[in-house]
């Protein structure tokens, strides 16, 4: 069983032949909504690729809370500890430029709310066993004190140090598994500019310091990570991208539902790299999650 405690948002995505520079207009090519949330993708992802998934958090009361738990509930993720604030539902403002890169400015709304108490709640209701996913779209002390429970009561927990935050260094070597991008990587080892062996070198230092599982990933090269003393490498699959803005929602969701079904290690890395490259075949966060069927035929 797997529950995320994080965000849940709805996607206001604007496609554009290329991404303004400050101070500049440039016209869109198209616009859609769609459900979001760096907890709610992730969610998602660990349903589709066949784990037993609760996620936590907070919408608003209006217009865009139903849509932005519409895939969750579709797929029959546990909505039991979602609450309803005052705040409005949080949103993402993504625009996606004609290679598939993008920009993203997100606000928090409910999210904000998400507590100590709403932290200690999930955890509460998970066993020995079961997999905490957590990101960094809800307050750090939040984050915080699921984790420090977590610990507390024996439970794995997974942290994605996303969006990279004040707190992601020290909230980062909390968990039992981090997963990170390059740049985030960076500034958990305390170093900037490293990368290939420097980069895996910063890795092995760092794990045998904390004994944490450490994931990197690597966009169209795949992830690279330390595991039980060792290095492991996936690559992803050879695809010409549409928009990357789930991928890495989309990796971490099936690394960890892969392990919770008992996967060894580089299967479950694999898996979760190949998931990863399918879901910048689609537009949107959600909607581009491939199902497990998809993934199987990849692998």
């Amino acid at each position: 069983m797997i529950t995320v405690l994080g965000s849940i948002n709805m996607d206001l995505i604007a496609t554009t032949t290329r991404l303004p520079k400050p101070g500049e207009t440039v016209a869109g090519t198209g616009f859609a909504t769609a459900a979001g949330g760096k907890g709610a993708n992730q969610a998602l992802a660990a349903r589709r690729a066949g784990a037993s998934v609760r996620i936590a958090g907070a919408v608003g009361s209006d217009g865009f809370a139903e849509g932005a738990l519409a895939l969750l509930r579709e797929a029959g993720a546990d909505l039991s500890l979602v609450k309803t604030a005052v705040e409005p539902t949080g949103t993402a403002h993504i625009m996606v430029d004609g290679e598939g890169e993008n920009v993203i400015v997100v606000v928090a709304g409910a999210n904000a709310t998400v507590s100590a108490s709403n932290a200690v709640a999930a955890v509460e209701s998970m066993s020995v066993g079961d997999t905490l996913m957590l990101q960094l779209e809800i307050p750090a002390a939040s984050v915080e004190k699921a984790l420090t429970e977590a610990r507390r009561r024996r439970i794995r927990s997974v942290i994605n140090i996303a969006p990279l935050t004040p707190d992601a260094a020290r909230l980062g070597r909390m968990a039992d598994i981090v997963i990170a991008n390059e740049t985030e990587f960076e500034l958990l080892a305390g170093r900037v500019g490293i990368a290939g062996p420097e980069r895996e070198a910063a890795m092995m230092a760092l794990h045998a310091e904390t004994g944490q599982t450490l994931i990197v990933t690597l966009g169209a090269d795949g992830a690279v990570a330390i595991h039980d003393g060792e290095v492991h490498r996936a690559k992803g699959l050879a695809i010409e991208p549409v928009d990357t803005v789930g991928a890495g929602d989309t990796f971490c969701g099936y690394l960890a539902a892969s392990l919770d079904s008992g996967l060894f290690f580089p299967e479950a890395l694999r898996r979760a790299a190949v998931a990863g490259s399918l879901a910048c075949l689609k537009p949107g966060a959600q909607p581009a999650i491939p199902f497990a069927s998809e993934v199987a035929v990849r692998l």
